[in-house]
């Protein structure tokens, strides 16, 4: 990936990196426990779901289209959706900490670096466990974010972990392996750890954490998004086309 025009660092390299990956093995079993060898399983259940010449209205020129299919087929399908969103929120936080905002305070850095690393282990953990059946590697674009910017860089942060979250819970109901989703009710409740927290940098002292525009006041619940939707946020974010249809929701 070519650097950013506004100085932004080379997030693919800074996301290949053996710190990076040294991180995500150490603590992919404190994740993963049990399920490590059903990822053996995964691998051998690999999906057709890179599509070099499909097209679509969103498409970059030079970059290809990764069709999911319908993510409530197999368990492939829901945690290769997954691994893409984490790729993205791994790349958006190393971005962050490469090329921090201006003003940054030192308990900013070190709760965005927290995040970061976080966000790390959760991209190496589905990476893991999929193997061969992993989705290649996402070209993150960025360009429409300020990174020199506080109120940019946190908004971004906001967006991305409130659909995160969104995903995860609309997601769930897809999930087949009572082994990863249980882990996908771990890695949520962190992702909603991280959008509180923005939150509170953004507005301290609200009620923005837990604001009735991500939890309905009349269930005391989150919102949920299934992945059509969640792929249509993220799409301005990664140069890939990313395609997900045709998904049924299980009884």
């Amino acid at each position: 990936m070519e650097n950013q025009s506004n100085g932004h660092t080379d997030v693919r390299q800074l996301l290949s990196g053996k710190e990076s990956a040294a991180l995500g093995r150490r603590m992919f079993m404190r994740y993963l426990g049990v399920t490590a060898a059903a990822g053996v399983a995964l691998s051998a259940c690999q999906n057709e779901i890179v599509d070099p010449t499909a097209t679509a209205r969103n498409a970059r020129e030079g970059f290809r289209t990764i069709d999911f299919g319908d993510v409530g087929n197999n368990d492939v399908t829901v945690l290769n959706y997954a691994y893409a969103l984490e790729q993205l929120e791994a790349a958006f936080y190393t971005q962050v900490i490469a090329t921090p905002y201006s003003g940054i305070t030192d308990m900013e850095r070190r709760i965005l670096t927290d995040i970061r690393d976080h966000e790390i282990v959760h991209r190496e953990l589905f990476k893991a466990a999929l193997g061969s059946a992993a989705i290649p590697g996402l070209t993150p674009d960025f360009s429409s974010i300020n990174f020199s910017s506080r109120a940019a860089v946190l908004g971004a942060a906001r967006l991305f972990e409130n659909i995160g979250v969104s995903a995860y819970n609309g997601a769930g109901q897809y999930i087949m392996s009572a082994d990863y989703l249980t882990l996908a009710g771990k890695i949520v409740s962190v992702e909603a750890r991280h959008a509180s927290i923005i939150s509170t940098l953004i507005e301290p002292q609200s009620r923005s954490f837990a604001g009735d525009d991500v939890i309905f006041p009349s269930t005391g619940l989150e919102e949920i998004r299934v992945p059509v939707e969640v792929l249509a946020l993220v799409t301005p974010y990664i140069k890939e086309t990313l395609n997900g249809m045709n998904v049924r929701r299980r009884a």
